[in-house]
C-alpha cells in the first residue's frame, strides 16, 4: 500500500516485541508496515517475519549509529531493551539512551518505549526489606528502564510510556510452568505477548492520542493458586503451588534470581498500585479480543514444560 507508515521495531525477533511485529503484518490494510531490526538477520526468527513481508535491518542497541540508520525513514519506533542478555540495570539505561537518540536524529514522529515503574520509590534503597542490586537498585529491570524515561522526554521525541507486565509464555521459557513463586495471595497483572503487541499496535494507530502519556495492559490479575488451578484443569494433571519466601527464591541461584526475587516482593507487597496501572478495562479497549488465562492456556497448554 502507497503511503504505509513504517514502524521500526527492536527485538522484534524476541517475544514482547515479536507480537507487535505478528500483530502489525496481521493487518495488511492498517496502514503500517513493519521494519524489524534484529543483530541476526539470519535467524530463524527473523525469515519467519521477513517471509511474512516484514523488512529486516540490522542493528545493535550498543550502537547509536546503526540505530539511527534502522530508525531512517520510519514514522515510528517501537524501542526495547532486554536486561536478560546481559542483567545490567546500567547497560539497559544506556542502550536506551542509544534508542533514545537514535530516534531523535531520525525524526521519529512516534516513539513508544517499553518500560517499567521505579520500585525504589516503593522501596528505598536504605530500606532492607529486600537487597539493593548493582549498588543502586531494588528490581534493576525495572528501575533501570524508569531511569531512562527521562531520556526519551529530554530528546523531545513525541513518546508514550508503555509498561508491559509479566507474561504468560515465562511459564513456557523459563519452564516454571507455574509452581514455586513467592507470591502470596497477591493478584499481579499477566498478560499474553501476543496481546501485548495488540496494544502497542493500537497505540501507533491512534498516533498521538497517548504521545507524553504513561499506559499499562494486562489480559488478568490472577493469583498463582488460581493459575496452577487452571493449568491442573487443562492438562489434566494436578499442580501445585509451592510457596515461599522472597528470600528463599533469591537463593535458587539461576542468573537474575536476587532480581526476579525482588520483583515478586513488588508484586505481593505493593499489588495495589503495580495492578492498577495494568487496566484490563483498558487494555480491552486496545485489543478487544484479550485472552483471559484460560484461553491463552487453551492454545499454549502443550508447550509448558511439566518437569
Amino acid at each position: 500500500m502507497a503511503g504505509e507508515k513504517i514502524i521500526a521495531v527492536t527485538g522484534a525477533t524476541g517475544a514482547q516485541a515479536g507480537g507487535l511485529a505478528r500483530a502489525i503484518l496481521a493487518d495488511p490494510s492498517g496502514g503500517f508496515k513493519v521494519r524489524a531490526i534484529t543483530r541476526k538477520p539470519d535467524s530463524d526468527s527473523a525469515k519467519a517475519l521477513a517471509a511474512k513481508g516484514a523488512q529486516v535491518v540490522v542493528a545493535d542497541l550498543d550502537d547509536e549509529k546503526s540505530l539511527e540508520k534502522a530508525f531512517a525513514g520510519a514514522y515510528g519506533a517501537y524501542c526495547l531493551t532486554n536486561f536478560w542478555e546481559h542483567f545490567s540495570g546500567e547497560k539497559e539505561y544506556s542502550q536506551a539512551a542509544n534508542l533514545a537518540k537514535a530516534a531523535k536524529a531520525a525524526g521519529i514522529q512516534h516513539a513508544v518505549w517499553s518500560t517499567f515503574e521505579d520500585t525504589r520509590k516503593w522501596v528505598p534503597l536504605t530500606d532492607n526489606r529486600m537487597p539493593t542490586l548493582q549498588g543502586k537498585y531494588k528490581v534493576a529491570h525495572f528501575d533501570g528502564k524508569a531511569d531512562a524515561n527521562e531520556l526519551f522526554s529530554e530528546t523531545g521525541v513525541p513518546t508514550t510510556f508503555f509498561l508491559t507486565t509479566f507474561y504468560w509464555e515465562n511459564l513456557i521459557y523459563f519452564g516454571l510452568g507455574p509452581k514455586t513463586y513467592p507470591m502470596g495471595k497477591a493478584r499481579p497483572a499477566g498478560i499474553a505477548v501476543e496481546d501485548i503487541g495488540k496494544c502497542a499496535y493500537t497505540v501507533f494507530k491512534r498516533e498521538k492520542e497517548f504521545v507524553g502519556k504513561t499506559i499499562g495492559v494486562a489480559g488478568e490479575h490472577l493469583t498463582v493458586a488460581q493459575m496452577c488451578a487452571s493449568v491442573s484443569k487443562a492438562l489434566g494433571i494436578d499442580v501445585k503451588y509451592n510457596e515461599v519466601t522472597p528470600a528463599v527464591f533469591r537463593g535458587f541461584g539461576f542468573p537474575g534470581a536476587d532480581d526476579v526475587g525482588n520483583m515478586f516482593q513488588i508484586f505481593q507487597e505493593f499489588e495495589k498500585p503495580y495492578a492498577g496501572a495494568r487496566s484490563v478495562e483498558f487494555s480491552k479497549t486496545l485489543d478487544p479480543a484479550l485472552l483471559t488465562f484460560d484461553q491463552w492456556l487453551a492454545a499454549n497448554k502443550s508447550r509448558i514444560p511439566l518437569e
